[in-house]
């Protein structure tokens, strides 16, 4: 007898027989919630940087491997920890992993030295290395016949975190000092709460997952070819995520370089832009649900290539227009990319998700700093231009095979 999950289901409810065949949308909710949280926590320790700078008296040196020592735990421990759970699963990491958060926040309202605001970034750090693996396979485990969606949702959460992130900070630790850091340690509080009931929800279900899982192994891939095509998605996170950092870091300097701006006006077509990859975000997972992974990855990655290759070369009012377009496009890649490599080894959920979003934000982060240094030494225009080409990588996709539904 079929059973259906509830919409308004306790998130701790037993398993019912054929649970995992609906899509668990309070699950998801509270994912996606949690992933907010998280990203919004992270993003605080980067905005109040040039406090730290002045209040401790670091150079940019030092400022730099407070970078390095947040991104090595929170990109480097992603896929081993997710290898590690895909063998062991540990449901109630979740929360553990919000504690290494709250932690790292109180450690940073009363940091007084370099080495104590190293500290807490690598504990911050260790948060999202256990979040993210996890979090993003309870994702999958409760997305039913939709996992593009489920992923999209989850992602967003994490979009608008990172977005929301800054702007407290601004409001609340820049006019209050260092110590008022402490106040974000109460939505870790709360992310502890919400992920624990995830937590218990994942042990009912963690048994029917794994033998789900082992039932689609079987996709017609060699080894080899699982290698190869992952290989490939690596290559397309590249050329995405380097993009997205030359947007997203360096798109209110072109602006006011090339086109005058303000600052101001400038923040305005940068919002607008981080509206149109939220956007993104939330349309890719569902329609590669319904068309397939793999034509997704095409339209978003290599569809994108006409548009930045255009956009170093028309006035302020298309710039506008296209950053919005390949704001949409490109933002839909991830969770294609992401369900796609899932499906190339469904044994390894927590692996796959730790590697992919690690890696991504390891090319993000340096992305970034790589375009600045090409920024200083010719000028931000050139950086639009360089990076125009980045999107034909996405010929690549061609030689990714199909994958044999289960």
């Amino acid at each position: 007898m079929k059973n259906t999950l509830a919409a308004d289901a306790d998130l701790a409810a037993p398993p019912v027989a054929d649970a995992l065949n609906e899509t668990a949308y309070p699950v998801i909710a509270a994912i996606s919630f949690s992933h907010l949280l998280n990203d919004m926590m992270q993003s605080v320790l980067l905005a109040i940087y040039p406090m730290l700078k002045l209040g401790l008296d670091l150079n940019f040196g030092q400022v730099g491997m407070i970078t390095l020592a947040y991104q090595l735990t929170a990109s480097l421990l992603q896929p081993l920890i997710g290898l590690y759970t895909d063998s062991r699963p540990k449901p109630h990491s979740l929360p553990v992993g919000m504690g290494f958060t709250l932690v790292g926040l109180l450690s940073l309202s009363q940091a007084g030295s370099f080495a104590s605001v190293l500290v807490s970034a690598m504990l911050i750090g260790i948060g999202s290395s256990v979040f993210h693996p996890e979090s993003s396979r309870v994702a999958r485990m409760a997305a039913g016949r939709r996992p593009g969606l489920a992923q999209s949702l989850f992602q967003i959460g994490g979009n608008l975190g990172s977005a929301i992130g800054p702007l407290l900070a601004a409001l609340i630790v820049v006019p209050h000092g260092q110590g008022s850091a402490a106040w974000f340690s109460l939505f870790a509080l709360i992310g502890v709460v919400v992920l624990g009931f995830v937590g218990r929800w994942s042990s009912h279900h963690a048994a029917n997952f794994r033998k789900r899982m082992r039932a689609q192994a079987d996709n017609g891939l060699s080894r080899r070819q699982i290698g190869w095509s992952l290989a490939i998605l690596g290559l397309l996170i590249f050329s995405k995520f380097f993009y997205m950092a030359s947007l997203s870091s360096y798109y209110t300097f072109y602006l006011m370089d090339r086109f005058g701006l303000t600052l101001p006006h400038a923040q305005i077509y940068l919002f607008v832009f981080l509206f149109a990859v939220a956007a993104g975000t939330i349309a890719g997972g569902p329609i590669g649900d319904r068309i397939g992974r793999k034509r997704v990855i095409w339209g978003s990655i290599l569809g994108v290539a006409p548009f930045t290759i255009l956009l170093p070369h028309v006035g302020l009012f298309w710039t506008g227009i296209l950053s919005v377009i390949i704001g949409l496009i490109l933002a839909s890649a991830f969770s294609a990319i992401l369900v796609y490599a899932q499906e190339l080894m469904p044994g390894k959920v927590g692996a796959i998700s730790g590697l992919f979003f690690g890696f991504a934000f390891g090319m993000g982060g340096i992305g970034a700093a790589l375009l600045g240094q090409l920024a200083d030494a010719t000028s931000i225009e050139t950086v639009y231009r360089v990076c125009s080409f980045l999107p034909l990588i996405g010929l690549l996709t061609a030689f990714l095979p199909t994958i044999r539904e289960a």
